[in-house]
Parts: structure tokens; sequence; C-alpha cells
């Protein structure tokens, strides 16, 4: 049997991630979706679309949904709905989990890495983050939870940009690239996103083609200055994008130090990969914690195969890829998202690791 696809949903208070469960939930999609709410929410969907007296977890949808909310462990709850499939008591093809609007989703994340037997039924697809553009900046500014959640991101949702000035988005855009260059930002109305875009997005998947934006590798992303890049993704609300931070060093974004950042390690030597394996046990072993996430496409001394590589705080794993082509260019290139890690360790570790 094939692996029952997960999607982690993350997100502000207020940003529409109710909205968008609703409408999993009760909407005629076609698909059937297992969603897995987190009892605590501050924003219950229970009390407005199921009947709350009832004593049981798992409520069917008249469209074929599936709504679970969390009593035990989210390790038991994904348990029971697999058994319960297996033995045909429930259909549903996928499974979305809500964390709380302050929750870190690394752990959730983890369970489908750490748990062997959860393992061999989920597959982990994607962290969907849900951003509020109208309460964004306070929320940053305010709440580290609210940037991590970002940092953990595959995919980065706005919400309400039509409630707030276009250079204001701009500048909210800019500042999440900053802190996670990895996961496309797109601009939805408040919680309606069409269902295909929020599945099958392979966020996890060990691929060899690295997802950070390849527009941000494509510059040298360390000029001396930080990473002023062009960044095409999903400008829907503006043809262009003319951040004053193009043109003057002195950009906006420079107001906002935020502790959740990206930096990217490229090298066109290949690792040793006993040097690499001891270094970033060692990294991992004291920022672990601080490592939102991390991955990499990488050239390795012993295999004509790319190694590519991600992890989640303390977890990584790695798989060997395709062969690099012929004529292609042996480049690693790696991306670190977290909170104050410290770039120069990181990067001088790095170089140490090359052969």
């Amino acid at each position: 049997m094939s692996l029952i696809p997960v999607t982690i949903l993350t997100g502000f208070l207020g940003s529409g991630k109710t909205t968008l469960l609703k409408r999993i939930l009760t909407e005629a999609h076609g698909q059937k979706i297992a969603v897995i709410e987190n009892e605590f929410g501050e924003e219950n969907i229970d009390n407005e679309i199921l009947v709350n007296d009832t004593e049981e977890t798992i409520i069917q949808m008249s469209n074929g949904c599936i709504c679970c909310s969390i009593r035990e462990d989210l390790r038991e709850t994904l348990q029971v709905l697999a058994a319960k499939r297996r033995k045909g008591e429930l259909a549903f093809e996928r499974v979305v989990i809500e964390t709380t609007g302050l929750a870190d989703p690394g752990p959730v994340a983890q369970t489908f890495f750490m748990d062997e037997e959860i393992a061999e039924q989920y597959l982990l697809d994607s962290i969907l983050t849900l951003v509020d553009a109208k309460h964004a900046t306070t929320q940053l500014n305010d709440r580290q939870e609210a940037r991590r959640q970002v940092g953990f991101a595959d995919q980065i949702f706005i919400s309400k940009t039509d409630l707030v000035a276009k250079d204001e988005v701009d500048a909210l855009m800019h500042r999440l690239t900053h802190m996670n260059p990895r996961a496309p930002q797109k601009a939805v109305h408040f919680g309606s996103v069409a269902i295909k875009d929020v599945f099958d997005l392979r966020g996890f998947n060990l691929n060899a083609k690295l997802d950070i934006d390849p527009d941000f590798l494509k510059e040298d992303a360390h000029a001396g200055h930080d990473h002023d890049h062009k960044h095409d993704h999903d400008h829907e609300h503006g043809e262009h994008c003319d951040h004053p931070s193009h043109a003057a060093e002195t950009g906006h974004h420079h107001a906002h130090d935020d502790d959740v950042k990206s930096f990217v390690f490229r090298s066109d030597k290949p690792f040793s990969p006993a040097k690499l394996e001891d270094f970033l046990g060692a990294v991992v072993n004291i920022y672990g914690p601080r490592m939102l996430r991390y991955k990499g496409v990488l050239s390795m001394e012993g295999t004509e195969r790319k190694v590519i590589f991600q992890g989640v705080h303390q977890l990584m794993g790695s798989d060997l890829g395709p062969a690099w082509a012929a004529g292609e260019k042996k480049t690693s290139k790696m991306v670190f998202i977290g909170i104050d890690l410290p770039k120069d360790i990181f990067m001088q570790g790095l170089e140490q690791c090359l052969v």
C-alpha cells in the first residue's frame, strides 16, 4: 500500500487556517481527507461545524472527509486512523494536521521520521504556513513562535494582502524571504486557496533539485551584503517588485534584524564524507533546537551521484540522488534556516570538510 501523504498546516492567529480547514472539511473537492485538529486551538473549528457534545474523536463529514481531534497524542491518533483505514472502516487519501497558532511545527514533523511505525504508513508532504499580512509585522516582531513558523515552511500563503498597501506587502515578502528563501510565497484571499495548491508540494522529498528559490542562489548571496535578490516567487499582487532595498543598501528590511535567518553555503570542491558527518553531527548536537530546516545537494568524494540531505532540528537524513550529468558542474549547495545560528562557525566548519 502506498504511503499516506501528510500536510502540516501552521500559521498566525487570524491568518485563515480555520477558514481553510472548514473548506477542506465541507467543500465538494472530491478528495477524501482526514483533518487532525489540535483540540486546544484558539479558534476551534469544532464548535462551528461539528456537534461538540459527541464523545467521538473521529467524525465523518458529508463530503467524505474526516475530522479528527487529538485527545491523546499525535502518534496514537495517526495509528488509529491508519488501522481504521486498513480495516476498511475509514476511507481517506491524505491527512492534514493543524498545529495550534503558537506551536512549533518541528516536533510534529519529527514524528514522521523518528517513529518507524508512522514512517512505514505516512509520508510527510510539506509544512504550510499562513501569514496574516495585516498583523504580520507586529506578530513577527513580538513572537518568536511566528518567526519559527516562517522558518519551517515549505510554502507560505499570505492572506489579507488586500487590507494593506502594496509596499507593505512587498516589504513583508522581502522580510519573509530573508527568513526562509526555500519557501515560495503566494498571496491568497483570506484562507481561500485552491486545494491543488495545498497538496503534493513534496517539500520534504529528498529530491535532486534544491528547492531553494533558484534566483536566490544564482546571484552571489554573499557579496558583502545581505541577499538583495530578485524574488520572482508569485508576485501576484504586482507586476514587478521594486523594493527600495534593491536600490539602496539602507533598505527597510535591515530595520528588522530577525533572529530567524537563512544562509547558503556553496562550493565547487567535493566534501569528505567522514569530515562532513562529524561536523554536522557536532553542530546538530549544539544548535539542533535552533536549526529549523536545512537542506543540501552535495558533491561527495567517492561517489558519482549527488547526495541529498535535509533535516529538522536534531534529525537529519540523506539519500543518494541521480548521477551528476555529463558536463554538469559539481557544486554543493546547502541552505540553513535557524534562530541566531553562528553563520561564520557553519561556513568555516563546512569549508574545512571539503577535500
